[in-house]
């Protein structure tokens, strides 16, 4: 919503939009309202359930599979080291593992349930020499279909948290930092910067919008350049001129695609399991414009939950939301558009006028005035109210149109099964509708633009 002042007279007007509320002579709602997230579960004892860090901080530690030996995160190396020649076990493309501490803990667990031999590929160094001097190792790796789903599930986590925060850096306005290369200052939002060292210094770091941990880039780079480092080629030179004029000359105004230090401030970095950003880009899409069967199986759409008229329960299943409004409110949103015969668009108003009648507190068949909810649905119990509605013209308004929550499902599951509004009969005031390509030429009068149109030609 926006206010506009007039200079002249001092007078405002109101813009409002879709999911605002402005009513004369109720209570207000003055802001978009929305259903709080579906909260979370409880963690199970599956780690991929517990979203990874941003970068696996070194704050967390590594857990040896089969005894009490932990390290700091920075110490992988040493772990593995350990993994291979105390327990000989070897894990595959440790490297493309998107939260190692959560991977560790989630094996760690299934080698108590059962033995390592179940899981892993065995190994036998010096088969063919003396039995006494063979080893066998182990090789944990995701053609295990197990260890593939984890992994998967473990880059997915890491993915949804990165783009989280990539939000989270686009909508925030406290922004506030200074030119690495002059001393203009820039506040808000963090693209501004960015483009201005692309277009005023030739210094692409690329677009704004596949960036994300904007600050600790800017931070890593401005280190660089305080240190008198080239940020492509890493050279220390003696002063800030000379460095200057060596990035000029040398075409060095970018940062160097082979340093992996890079690669965690890049969407692409974290799109597909097991590729790096070369290998995204240098892949050929003529092979998937060519395939005619589309493979959707990866396809990970977001849940969505229906709520209750209400109360704040929230499933899945329409039919269980129908359900526990019919057991445990007594109210029937089918047996009333059958009853009342509503058609789809009356649905929708009648669900935002009780929607906004609970959210007000008041009972949307008497238009009592409550405390709290918990006495509205006292009310409504008592006094049989909830399957009552007010007369039609209090709820059948055009202002219903506009939902009350703005991530209402329950709006999407309608029903409109009867067709009303698409067997050409009648709209939603019953106003028939005749399709133009079934008019008969004879119904056109002499002056209709239709007329030549319809005229047989010669």
């Amino acid at each position: 919503m926006s206010c506009i002042v007039n200079e002249r007279d001092k007078t405002s007007t109101v813009r409002i939009q879709p999911g605002w509320r402005l009513l004369r002579g109720v209570d207000h709602i003055l802001e978009p309202l929305c259903f709080p997230e579906q909260p979370h579960a409880t963690y199970s004892d599956d780690p991929a359930c517990h979203p990874p860090g941003p970068h696996c901080g070194g704050a967390e530690t590594l857990s040896c599979l089969f005894c009490s030996e932990s390290l700091p995160l920075m110490h992988k190396d040493v772990l593995l080291k350990h993994l291979l020649l105390q327990h000989k076990l070897v894990i595959a493309d440790v490297q493309l593992i998107a939260h190692l501490p959560k991977y560790l803990l989630y094996w760690k667990g299934r080698f108590l349930e059962q033995p390592i031999t179940d899981f892993c590929s065995e190994i036998k160094t010096n088969s063919t020499g003396p039995v006494e001097k063979q080893e066998r190792y182990f090789l944990l790796c995701d053609v295990l279909p197990e260890d593939r789903a984890l992994r998967e599930k473990l880059q997915q986590k890491r993915l949804e948290e990165v783009l989280e925060q990539q939000q989270k850096e686009r909508e925030d306005r406290s922004f506030h930092r200074v030119c690495m290369f002059c001393n203009d200052e820039f506040t808000g939002n963090r693209s501004d910067l960015l483009n201005h060292m692309a277009h005023e210094h030739a210094f692409s770091v690329g677009l704004p919008d596949n960036i994300v941990y904007c600050d600790e880039l800017l931070d890593t780079l401005q280190s660089k350049v305080d240190n008198l480092q080239c940020l492509y080629c890493e050279k220390t030179f003696k002063d800030k001129v000379t460095l200057k004029d060596h990035m000029r000359k040398k075409a060095h105004r970018r940062i160097n695609a082979n340093n992996r230090q890079y690669d965690r401030f890049y969407i692409i970095n974290y799109l597909e399991l097991g590729k790096t950003w070369e290998e995204v880009q240098s892949e050929d899409d003529r092979e998937l414009l060519d395939d005619k069967d589309d493979d959707w199986s990866d396809w990970r759409a977001c849940p969505v939950s229906a709520v209750c008229l209400f109360c704040d329960l929230r499933r899945d299943a329409m039919d269980d939301i129908y359900a526990h409004m019919k057991e445990v409110h007594d109210f029937d949103l089918q047996h009333l558009r059958a009853e009342l015969n509503l058609r789809f668009y009356q649905q929708v108003k009648l669900v935002n006028f009780i929607r906004r009648q609970i959210h007000q507190n008041r009972c949307h068949a008497c238009q009592g005035k409550f405390g709290c909810r918990g006495d509205v649905l006292r009310h409504l119990r008592e006094r049989q109210h909830a399957m009552m509605l007010p007369p039609a013209r209090t709820w059948n308004q055009p202002q219903y149109y506009f939902p009350t929550y703005e991530n209402d499902a329950l709006l999407c599951a309608l029903s409109d099964s009867d067709g009303e509004e698409s067997d050409g009969r009648a709209g939603e005031d019953g106003v028939p509708v005749i399709a133009e390509d079934l008019l008969d030429a004879r119904l056109v009068k002499e002056n209709s633009v239709l007329r030549n149109l319809l005229k047989p030609t010669t």
